[in-house]
């Protein structure tokens, strides 16, 4: 008998102990977050994903359990140079090991090349995904030409109009140097 998990509500150790697999293809509104960084939140963009278990042997001669997680979404972002959305590529392939709890983590982290969460029985898978996603996102999402040529300019008609409004500041100092002293001072 084959044993069914739910993304929502991980058993980490069995999962790992069954060397199980899930997969699927969620539409990019069951996100939120991730949603809330797109340039067209109604665009219909997909993450596709796969998470696999394993058990590799520990420090300690015991079984821990493993997960290796891949995700991929292209998303409409907005292009830092011209404004428009970008569609952007988010790759996501990254082990996991689990660890009892936040002290063994906090105290391994820095030693491990894989990242380290504490295991649960109820780990919401979802979440790690959209955690992973998300910093993926480029600080500064561009398109490698822009479809528009871009305004390289900083400022407009108003800006320029009250820079020359402005008195020169060393004007104003030439004219109180070309005064002549007043007498009886």
């Amino acid at each position: 008998m084959k044993r069914e998990f739910a993304p929502e509500r991980l058993d980490v150790a069995g999962f790992a102990a069954a060397a199980a697999t899930l997969n699927a293809a969620d539409p990019v509104p069951n996100y939120m977050r991730l949603v809330a960084e797109l340039a067209d939140p109604a665009a219909s963009a997909v993450v596709h994903w796969e998470a696999t278990g394993e058990e590799r042997p520990g420090a300690d001669g015991k079984a821990a359990p493993w997960l290796h997680l891949e995700a991929e979404a292209i998303v409409p972002l907005t292009c830092q140079r011209c404004l428009a959305p970008v569609d952007t590529e988010l790759v996501v392939d990254r082990w996991f090991r689990f660890v009892a709890d936040e002290a063994t983590a906090e105290a391994e982290d820095d030693e491990a090349d894989e990242d380290l969460l504490v295991i649960s029985r109820d780990f919401d898978l979802h979440t790690l995904i959209e955690d992973e996603l998300l910093m993926e996102i480029p600080v500064m999402p561009v398109h490698d030409v822009c479809p528009k040529p871009v305004r390289l300019s900083s400022s407009d008609d108003d800006f320029n109009a009250a820079e020359e409004a402005k008195p020169n500041p060393f004007a104003v100092l030439g004219a109180l140097r070309s005064r002549k002293p007043e007498e009886g001072k």
